[in-house]
Order: C-alpha cells, then sequence, then structure tokens
C-alpha cells in the first residue's frame, strides 16, 4: 500500500473531516490571532529550535531505543533535518488542510519506523520548556505561549489518534489473519474454564457434529458426553497428563458422535495456563481427521491382507496367532490348531495353463477353504500356494484332524476354470497350540507336520510329534556337517564286485562305487545323506570326487594286475546336466589314466525323463567317448521301453526287489525272466542286483543271465578289504555254490 493511500485509510478511521478539525480547534479555543501571533514570533524562534534539535537527539541518543533508530550519521542527519522542519511549520503554518495531513503523515511515519507514543510526547515536552524559558527570558508573552500550546496540542491530539488508528489496524489485521488462518485450517476453537466447568466451542466446532452452538450445553458434559465409551478413558488421562504437567500439551485422536449418531474422528490440541487468580483454563482446536482415518484405514487392512484372494496375510496370521496364544493362558480357555495347507504339484497349473488361471484357482480354493471353516476360525494365505488355519476354542486337539479331513474332501471336487476341469489336491501339517508356544515355533511344527505329509505321499494331513521335530534336528544337524564333509575328507567309497558267473566258476570283472561318509565313529549309510546331497547342489563337486577316487583306484587294481577289470559309478540328475560334465569327466580320466572302456555310468529311468533331448545329447557324447551306459533299478520306473533303443545303453540291471523274490514268487520270478529276456534280446548285457543265495544264481544260470552281483559275493567294502578277494581269485575259481566271500 503506497503512503497516499496508507494516509487516505488512516483518515477515515479516525473519522477526521472539516467538522471534525473545526471542532478540535473550538475545543482549543483556536483563533486566527493565534495563527497571527505565531507567525510573527517564527523568525525569532529559529535559532532556539534549531539548537534545541541537536540537544533533543543527543539526549534520545542515551535511551537503548531510539538510540538503534539514528546509529547512522545519514539517518540522524535526516531526522534531525525532518525534526527543524515539523518545529518550523508548528511556528509559520499555514494551519489549513494541507498542515493536518502533513501532521498525520508525520505521526504514521513515526508508528511505522517503531517509534513510540511515549517519546514524542516526551519531546514536545522538552520543546516546550526550552520555548518557555526563550519566550519569558526577553518579554513575557503569555498569549504568545498559549497560541503555541493550543497549536502543539492539535498535533498532539492528530498523534494520539493516529497511533491509536494504527494500533487498532494492525489488531484488526492479526484478528482477521487468525480467522483466516481458522478457516483455512477448517478447525473449531474451545475454551474450557476448569474452575466453573464452563466450557466454550466455536460454531465450526459444533457444526463438525452437525449441531448448532444453542444445542450445546456450557458445561463439558455436553463434550465428553459425546465421545466414544471405549476412547473417553483415554482422552480423559491425555487431559489429566497435560493438567499436571507431565505433557507439554495435548494432542491426542479420538472419537465423537455426531448429530445422526455415527462417530467422527477428531485430533483435539489445547493448553492449559492459570489465570491472575490461580484458576486454571484450557483452550485450544479440534480438527476433523476422518479422511485420514479412512485412508490409514484402507492401508492397514492391505498391509494386512492378500489383494488376490482378500485373505489374511502373513502380517496379519501373526497378529491373529499371538491373541491366540494369549487367549490360551487365561482360565477357561479351550483347545486351538494350526493347519498348514500346501497344494499339490500346483506349480503344474502355473506352467501348463498360465498364472492367470492360476489365480483363479486360488481363488476359489481359498473359498472351499473358508467354507470348511466355523465362525471365528482364520484361514489366511500365507504366500505362493500355502495357507494356513487358526482353529480356536476346539472342545479337543482331535477336531483340527476333522477340519483337516473336510478340507481335503472340498478340494478334491472337480473345480472348473477357464474352461478347464482340473482336481486339486493339498497336503495339510496339523499342531496343536499350547499358551507357552511362540508364534514362529507353532508355525515351525505345522510345516514339519506338512513336510511329513507330502513325504508320505500328498493329498492327507499329517500331526506333528516331538518324534518328528527330533528327527528335524537330527536332519539339520545332518546337512550342517554334511556341507563340510567334502572339505574335512570325510568321504569314503567302498566296492562292490560285478562278477561273471558260469559253468567253470566266477570271475570278478569290475566293481560298483559305493559313497559312504565316515562321520567320526560312524559310517553313515547313503540313504541318509544323499537326498541332501542332491538338493543342496553339493553333489556335483562330492560326484566329481568319486569319479576321480574310482577311476584312480580301478586303475592302481589294473596296473597291480587285474587288467580286465571295469568300475561302475552312480551319477547324478545334476552332474549329467551340466553342461560342461563330458569335458570335465574326458579331463578325470586322462589324469587317471583310465581308459573310458573301462568306465561304466549307471544312470536311473526317472533320469531319462527329466529333460530327455539334452540327456540324449550328453549321453551319446559319453558313449561317442567309449564310456559304457548302464540303465540302473531297471523296471521300478516310469520309463517307456522305447528309451531303451533311443538312448545308447550298454548296459541293463535288474533291480534287486525283483531278484530277491525267486524262485518262491512266480510273479516275481516271470517278471525277473521278461527283463533278462528284453535285454538280451536288445543286445544288452544284463547285470542281476541282489544276488544273495545259491537259488537266485541257479535262476539266473537258467535263464543266460551271467553277471550279478551282490552279497553272495561280497557286502560293499573298502579297497583294502576288497583286496584278498582279488588275491583268492588269482589262484582258484570257486564254483557257483560257493560265496567268494568267507
Amino acid at each position: 500500500m503506497n503512503s497516499v493511500a496508507a494516509l487516505d485509510e488512516l483518515i477515515q478511521r479516525i473519522g477526521l473531516n472539516r467538522r471534525d478539525v473545526h471542532e478540535r480547534r473550538k475545543l482549543l479555543d483556536w483563533q486566527d490571532a493565534d495563527a497571527t501571533r505565531l507567525n510573527s514570533a517564527a523568525a525569532h524562534m529559529s535559532d532556539t529550535q534549531r539548537n534545541f534539535t541537536e540537544r533533543l537527539y543527543g539526549h534520545l541518543a542515551s535511551f537503548p531505543g531510539p538510540a538503534s533508530l539514528i546509529s547512522s550519521a545519514a539517518t540522524l542527519q535526516r531526522l534531525k533535518h525532518s525534526q527543524l522542519d515539523y518545529y518550523q511549520r508548528l511556528w509559520h503554518g499555514p494551519y489549513n488542510a494541507d498542515y493536518v495531513a502533513s501532521r498525520l503523515r508525520i505521526g504514521l511515519i513515526h508508528q511505522l519506523a517503531g517509534i513510540e507514543l511515549k517519546w514524542y510526547l516526551a519531546g514536545y515536552r522538552l520543546y516546550l520548556d526550552e520555548v518557555l524559558t526563550t519566550l519569558f527570558a526577553e518579554h513575557p508573552d503569555q498569549a504568545l505561549y498559549a497560541s503555541l500550546l493550543k497549536a502543539v496540542f492539535f498535533d498532539m491530539t492528530l498523534a494520539i489518534d493516529t497511533y491509536s488508528a494504527a494500533q487498532r489496524k494492525a489488531l484488526e489485521d492479526s484478528e482477521a489473519r487468525f480467522a483466516r488462518a481458522l478457516r483455512g485450517a477448517n478447525d473449531g476453537i474451545w475454551d474450557w474454564h476448569l474452575q466453573h466447568d464452563r466450557l466454550y466451542v466455536s460454531a465450526r466446532w459444533a457444526s463438525m457434529l452437525d449441531l448448532d452452538r444453542d444445542q450445546l450445553g456450557e458445561s463439558s458434559a455436553s463434550w465428553f458426553s459425546r465421545v466414544h465409551p471405549d476412547d473417553l478413558p483415554a482422552l480423559r488421562q491425555a487431559l489429566e497428563s497435560h493438567l499436571s504437567g507431565a505433557s507439554p500439551l495435548l494432542h491426542h485422536e479420538y472419537r465423537i458422535r455426531r448429530c445422526s449418531g455415527d462417530y467422527l474422528w477428531v485430533l483435539v490440541r489445547g493448553v492449559a495456563q492459570s489465570d491472575a487468580n490461580g484458576q486454571q483454563r484450557i483452550a485450544g482446536s479440534q480438527s476433523d481427521i476422518s479422511a485420514r482415518k479412512a485412508v490409514e484405514q484402507q492401508l492397514r487392512h492391505a498391509a494386512r491382507h492378500d489383494p488376490l484372494t482378500g485373505l489374511g496375510n502373513r502380517l496379519r496370521l501373526d497378529e491373529l496367532l499371538l491373541q491366540a496364544l494369549q487367549q490360551l493362558g487365561k482360565e477357561g480357555a479351550r483347545e486351538a490348531a494350526l493347519l498348514f495347507i500346501d497344494l499339490d504339484r500346483f506349480k503344474l497349473i502355473n506352467d501348463s495353463l498360465g498364472h492367470s488361471c492360476g489365480d483363479q484357482v486360488l481363488i476359489e480354493i481359498s473359498r472351499r477353504l473358508s467354507h470348511c471353516l466355523r465362525p471365528g476360525d482364520h484361514l489366511c494365505r500365507f504366500g505362493g500356494d500355502e495357507f494356513v488355519v487358526l482353529l480356536t476354542d476346539l472342545a479337543s486337539a482331535s477336531d483340527a484332524e476333522q477340519v483337516a479331513q473336510r478340507m481335503l474332501d472340498s478340494l478334491h471336487l472337480p473345480l472348473h476354470v477357464q474352461e478347464q476341469v482340473l482336481v486339486v489336491s493339498a497336503s495339510i501339517g496339523i499342531t496343536a497350540l499350547q499358551a507357552s508356544d511362540a508364534s514362529e515355533d507353532a508355525l515351525q511344527a505345522a510345516d514339519l507336520a506338512l513336510y511329513q505329509a507330502k513325504q508320505a505321499g500328498k493329498a492327507q494331513f499329517a500331526r506333528f510329534s516331538a518324534e518328528l521335530q527330533a528327527s528335524a534336528h537330527h536332519q539339520l544337524e545332518l546337512e550342517s556337517a554334511l556341507g563340510q564333509a567334502l572339505q574335512r575328507d570325510e568321504f569314503v567309497l567302498h566296492y562292490q564286485p560285478i562278477c561273471r558267473s558260469d559253468g567253470t566258476g566266477t570271475q570278478v570283472v569290475g566293481v560298483e562305487a559305493l559313497l559312504r561318509w565316515q562321520r567320526g565313529e560312524t559310517l553313515v549309510a547313503p540313504l541318509e545323506f544323499i537326498s541332501s546331497l542332491e538338493e543342496s547342489g553339493e553333489i556335483v563337486p562330492v560326484g566329481e570326487w568319486v569319479l576321480r577316487q574310482a577311476c584312480r583306484q580301478v586303475r592302481a587294481w589294473q596296473q597291480a594286475g587285474h587288467t580286465q577289470l571295469h568300475c561302475a559309478v552312480n551319477l547324478s540328475s545334476r552332474q549329467l546336466r551340466q553342461d560342461d560334465f563330458v569335458s570335465r569327466l574326458t579331463a578325470i580320466l586322462q589324469d587317471t589314466g583310465l581308459s573310458p572302456s573301462c568306465l561304466v555310468l549307471e544312470i536311473t529311468e526317472s533320469q531319462l525323463l527329466e529333460d530327455s533331448t539334452a540327456t540324449l545329447i550328453t549321453l551319446r557324447a559319453l558313449a561317442n567317448l567309449g564310456i559304457q551306459l548302464a540303465l540302473d533299478d531297471f523296471g521300478t520306473g516310469y520309463s517307456s521301453l522305447g528309451y531303451l533303443k533311443r538312448f545308447p545303453l550298454h548296459i541293463l540291471k535288474v533291480d534287486k526287489s525283483f531278484i530277491g523274490g525267486v524262485p518262491e514268487d512266480a510273479e516275481l520270478q516271470a517278471i525277473s525272466r521278461a527283463i533278462i529276456g528284453l535285454g538280451h534280446s536288445l543286445g544288452l548285457e544284463v547285470i542281476a542286483e541282489g544276488v544273495e543265495h545259491v537259488a537266485h544264481l541257479d535262476f539266473l544260470r537258467t535263464q543266460n543271465c551271467q553277471l550279478a552281483q551282490g552279497f553272495w559275493f561280497s557286502r560293499p567294502c573298502s579297497a583294502h578289504e576288497l583286496q584278498p578277494l582279488f588275491s583268492r581269485m588269482s589262484t582258484r575259481l570257486p564254483s557257483a555254490e560257493e560265496p567268494i566271500e568267507s
């Protein structure tokens, strides 16, 4: 705002017009003669006023307030010039509208510059004292002095009005800013006098509740009676905490009832203070935070629920499980259980029909599982195709098994998705909950039971037991030690002879290398650790170690005179899938000096099914090197007979489960005869496993199966322990009726 506009606004605020100016002069008894007297003495007062101006600013410099305004020489000089001009205008006039405007302008400038009214009045008092001395020192002129006082007091009234008007404007501006801020904040205002229990609330405060101020009482009951019963204790505690000095201010969220009966979330803020009489008041604002609370609720729900099925997620499960465990510790609480559910072979649905179809299956599965539950039970999606059910208030722990069976039956019903008819099964692990359990322990127990159900063949449930946990701990300990076994040189190879038995006797023609784990004083059986090596991938370096050790040992036996001896080694699927397996094996043969024709690699039927094209390429490369390939455990898998011609196989091994039943079991005898005949018809060498009795040898002789291995000849043993067998073989050939191993 420019100076002219500011001056006009000031004149309007004071209400200054010609009539008011005339009235002021009349009150002061201002006459034309007064102006004449002052004008005639103006020149005589010039030196006095100049000297006084110098002394005045010297005097003001001793006070911190004025001194801060006249700190620079340029400012001081300008102020002195303005002050002198002010005094000279006082004597010279003319006393017209311009005179009034100039006085108002000076007062406005002083007020804006921060010069308080007291400095203006004090300076005038000193000026009058100086002028009085001058006037009465030479020729006393009371009439002149009276005229001067009239002009001075006229100026003073204008100055006082100027300051007052400016202060009122500042107050109004401040109040306007405060009002705009309140409207912008959209807050309600309240003020509570505690001793009188008198509550004032603003119109906005009342309108939040769809009420008028007149509909609310003037006591705090009109406030607290509308607070949600669940939130009232916390609100009173927050108030008491602040009033007692425990908190610097009141800042609390709660719900308050609207006129319609529903509740509104609000945030109340306030500060308490005591008045001069020691009585407490607390005042503040109240904001509508319902929109924020709604968003928070949505975010809280989203954070705790699965977006696909709408079921609770892991975070929600943790909360529910913690509540359930706490409830179990209370008197009268009944049983509770946890069910861990995993869909069987669900990956096949995603891989064959796509994830969109898989999602639809999961939605339908969650619906079916939910229908198997009672009110108060909880179903959560743990992740992927895993679900967890929390059952509470069970009459007995066995009730959980009934729920699990209902779920298995429900899932077994055909499921129609995207014009596909699917049958989905699941495995379920069950554990009873105890008040002393931790959430993680309960989930781990249910997961262990689930693993047991999977191992038992899927599509069933299993219950957790202490024995199951002990087995899991043992397995974990075993796998931890297994991971370091190769570096610690704890693996050893045992060898079982492969013999050729005919009418002239029995001859050792080869050995099968079998891996053993020497863990301290205990020799761990392969069934306990081979699967762990497969799962962890450690079978690759361990398998390479086996190949190298077996080739080196058999080559040493050949150099000792057993020149026709060959070595058979079981091959892992992971080894077969290595891109550089053939080159690595070639390097091992070169390093050990063993001829490729003396190495037999045994593979299983299941390995031929995993990736037939890649497997075929690798097996052909091995066969081209001169390595012999044996199909192990034939008849126990699922492979087609077509694989026997498609893959470059040389040897067929009849599984011991067939040989062990002959000749007593006619059916097994027929199967064994068929397998041996099939191998011969395809031009394959046939080796019978599991030969333990002379009757087994008699049967094999009738089928013209000359190659065999089993306990009848020798149990697997170390290379050192096998040496006597080679020594006896070099001196005589035992008959078929006499076991080689004594």
